[in-house]
């Protein structure tokens, strides 16, 4: 029998992926885990390895084709295809995306054959849609030219054109640069607006002196080098975070529908800036980690992040998220809330500035920085949130990890 290869899913907010290249032709030898194609979504761009050793088949699905995950995209086998097809088949297996639990997104189904005509609900690619949107063309009222009825972007376009001159946009500068965006950068666009429509976001902003935390970590230096660590301060935040959000079980849930799945553990998503977008890997079981095995992990998570070498199981299962656009020399960040959780922390540089000692009116010199959460206002009330926050405060400003610490093998 034939193995199926699937459209992975790489987060449980992710219905449909992207086939950006094969690297295999129909006939090709395979073998187990070396890189078959590339796909992207909003949260990676990354080569998916066969699954098992043998010949490439059939291919499915098409270079530049999205399909919902779980679609079989090829066919391997232990002989090499008959009379050497490469060509789609007449009639592909039906391809269906299921919502990912929690995110309120019904399922969306594709034809089961490739001439079946359009229905409601039909697929489209993010292009379409985005190009649909921005010149408010009803994508209903369309027939599609492209395989089963499926509107094309070149019929967007005569659309647009049959609306008359208002439609166009401002003539071009002859300056001006226009590119495609990267499917990539297509998926965070949809995701952003779409969380933006589903949570109602507030965002709170503490300022907290992390001199304490600064000299710990200096201290802590030279011992965390010796297990191969370069500490920094957000394992600390993430350590801070992880111990409160036991006490705040509001903030480490997700809204499902009507009802609210409060997680047992905090499975913490870190956001990694990539050269042309953002992904957000996540570490397991977070608060049981020390502060060493926080960076550790964290460090690995980001560095495979960069060189596309993430696995699908570890940028899906986030309960809470924290990014750091600190490292970048940003003071204050209203982020946008990573669906389906219902908090994300955003880490402000820390700058040596002079501050007012509280109690006293002595003015020192403290390594201070801007935390800011947003919020989900459907679930979390902004008294919850501000006594959360107070609570980080108070950890990191105290810098009492001993907990944290006590399995780093290293101490201050």
């Amino acid at each position: 029998m034939p193995i199926e290869v699937k459209m992975p899913q790489m987060g449980e907010s992710i219905a449909e992926g992207t086939l950006v290249k094969w690297h295999k032709k129909v006939g090709d030898r395979v073998k187990r885990d070396e890189p078959l194609f590339e796909i992207s979504t909003d949260k990676v761009d990354t080569e998916v390895p066969s699954p098992a050793d043998g010949f490439l088949q059939r291919i499915l699905v098409s270079e530049g084709e999205t399909v919902p995950v779980r679609s079989v995209v090829c066919l391997l086998g232990d002989g090499e295809a008959s009379n050497g097809e490469e060509s789609r088949p007449t009639a592909a297996p039906a391809r269906v995306a299921s919502s990912p639990a929690g995110t309120g997104n019904a399922p969306r189904a594709a034809s089961t054959a490739r001439g079946a005509p359009p229905v409601a609900g039909q697929r489209t690619s993010p292009l379409v849609r985005r190009l649909a949107g921005e010149h408010g063309i009803d994508i209903s009222r369309i027939a599609g030219s492209g395989e089963g009825g499926r509107v094309t972007k070149d019929d967007i376009l005569a659309a647009i054109a049959r609306k008359g001159p208002e439609a166009v946009p401002a003539p071009a500068s002859e300056d001006d640069r226009i590119e495609p965006m990267s499917v990539m950068r297509e998926r965070i666009a949809e995701h952003m607006v779409a969380s933006r429509r589903t949570s109602a976001h507030v965002t709170s902003v503490f300022e907290i002196d992390m001199t304490a935390v600064r000299a710990l970590k200096d201290s802590l230096a030279a011992a965390a080098e010796k297990s191969g660590a370069k500490l920094t301060y957000l394992p600390f935040v993430a350590r801070a975070v992880t111990e409160n959000l036991r006490r705040f079980p509001a903030l480490n849930a997700s809204i499902e529908g009507k009802n609210v799945r409060y997680h047992g553990k905090v499975h913490l998503g870190v956001a990694v800036a990539l050269d042309d977008g953002l992904i957000v890997p996540v570490v397991r079981d977070a608060g049981a980690r020390s502060i060493l095995d926080l960076a550790l992990t964290m460090a690995d998570l980001a560095g495979r992040a960069r060189s596309r070498a993430l696995k699908p199981e570890e940028v899906r299962g986030g309960t809470f998220t924290i990014t750091n656009p600190g490292v970048f020399g940003s003071l204050i960040g209203t982020p946008i809330i990573h669906q389906p959780q219902v908090a994300i922390l955003c880490v402000g540089a820390v700058e040596k500035r002079p501050v007012v000692l509280p109690g006293t009116d002595a003015i020192a010199i403290r390594s201070m920085a801007y935390l800011s959460l947003s919020y989900d206002h459907r679930l979390i009330d902004g008294a919850v949130a501000d006594r959360f926050m107070a609570s980080v405060k108070s950890s990191l400003e105290a810098a009492d990890f001993h907990d944290g610490l006590r399995d780093s093998g290293v101490r201050p």
